[in-house]
C-alpha cells in the first residue's frame, strides 16, 4: 500500500510527463513549420508553446507537415 506522499509524487511525475509531451510536440510543431517556410507571428507561436491540450498538439502536428500557411495549422477546419 502506497502512502499518500508516495500518491502525491506519482501524480507530480505523471503530471511533468504529460507537460513535457505537450512542450515537445508544441516544439516539434514550430520546427516542421520552420523547415516549411511558413512564418509564425509571435502571437501565435505563444499560443503552440502554452497550448497543454495533447490532442490539439497531435492536430496541429498532423496539419503542419503539409501546410503552407499558419491558417491550414491553427484555424478550425469545421467550421
Amino acid at each position: 500500500m502506497r502512502s499518500y506522499g508516495e500518491e502525491l509524487i506519482e501524480q507530480g511525475l505523471r503530471r511533468g510527463r504529460e507537460e513535457g509531451l505537450a512542450r515537445g510536440r508544441a516544439e516539434d510543431v514550430l520546427r516542421i513549420l520552420t523547415a516549411r517556410g511558413v512564418h509564425v507571428d509571435e502571437a501565435s507561436r505563444q499560443r503552440i508553446l502554452t497550448c497543454a491540450d495533447v490532442a490539439t498538439l497531435d492536430r496541429w502536428f498532423d496539419r503542419s507537415l503539409n501546410a503552407a500557411t499558419l491558417s491550414d495549422v491553427l484555424d478550425d477546419l469545421a467550421q
